[in-house]
């Protein structure tokens, strides 16, 4: 089994594992949001000497689970930067349900001197696994994900610090890239650092945006997260994104936060 499963060049099958802990027809973003990058690395005439540094998702509706369609055009096209943009619609769809624009920057082997912090937290392997929070149906991203938290857990208010890592591959008899699993796993922020009781109150994201200054290694990919939220219903959930080699990037997602009907 895999998140999706390929019917042509731009359509997918969206199975069981991505669905959410909300909603038993829709998706996490999570999935989507690695399908949507993998389509902005993979489409024709793509350059292989840019690398994505920075993604940026506008979460329009709920991503039903069924087909879907991906779309993507280039904006800009530069020398040394470029900006793509690509679309996913449900099958039959006029309109888009998740959209995602990617700065990609031209790169050279060691063209520079790499400055950046190494390992900061227990690895993976220091930690046992922690449950997801409950969740009313077997089969979803939950299902799909392992979790190992080194702050917090689901089920405690607060920041969190959680790796994570794909058991499943993103598409069906495809290999799975270091970006699959960042992506995948850079929409938990707000579950991962929660501050107010998922019982009582929606904290759902409209965004999610992903910067990346070095390339992920691994099968791991930790999220160490905090959420801020405002009485008048806005938060903030950030993340720094961290393979076992130390920090790749952060994450940032804007919150609706309203009391459960």
């Amino acid at each position: 089994m895999a998140f999706f499963e390929r019917i042509d060049a731009e359509r997918f099958q969206a199975t069981e594992y991505t669905r959410g802990p909300w909603d038993p027809a829709a998706q996490h973003a999570g999935p989507p949001a690695a399908l949507l990058g993998r389509a902005v690395e993979e489409r024709p005439g793509a350059r292989t000497d840019m690398r994505i540094a920075r993604i940026t998702y506008e979460i329009l509706r709920p991503v039903p689970i069924g087909p879907v369609r991906i779309t993507t055009s280039v904006l800009r096209a530069g020398r040394s930067t470029e900006l793509v943009e690509a679309a996913l619609y449900p099958e039959g769809a006029a309109e888009p349900v998740m959209l995602a624009r990617a700065l990609r920057i031209r790169v050279a082997a060691e063209a520079v001197p790499a400055v950046a912090p190494g390992p900061q937290l227990p690895p993976p392997g220091e930690v046992g696994v922690t449950p997801f929070f409950p969740v009313p149906w077997d089969m979803g991203y939950h299902a799909a994900v392992e979790t190992r938290f080194t702050e917090g857990a689901f089920t405690e208010p607060g920041p969190g610090t959680c790796w994570m890592r794909m058991k499943v591959p993103l598409i069906a008899e495809e290999g799975t890239r270091p970006l699959d699993r960042v992506l995948v796993a850079a929409d938990s922020g707000n579950g991962i650092s929660a501050v107010v009781d998922f019982g009582r109150y929606l904290f759902v994201n409209g965004d999610l945006t992903v910067h990346l200054h070095r390339h992920p290694a691994g099968e791991w990919v930790c999220v160490e997260a905090r959420t801020s939220v405002d009485a008048a219903g806005i938060g903030l959930a950030d993340a720094v994104l961290h393979d076992e080699k130390g920090p790749v990037g952060r994450g940032a997602q804007s919150l609706f936060v309203a009391p459960r009907p």
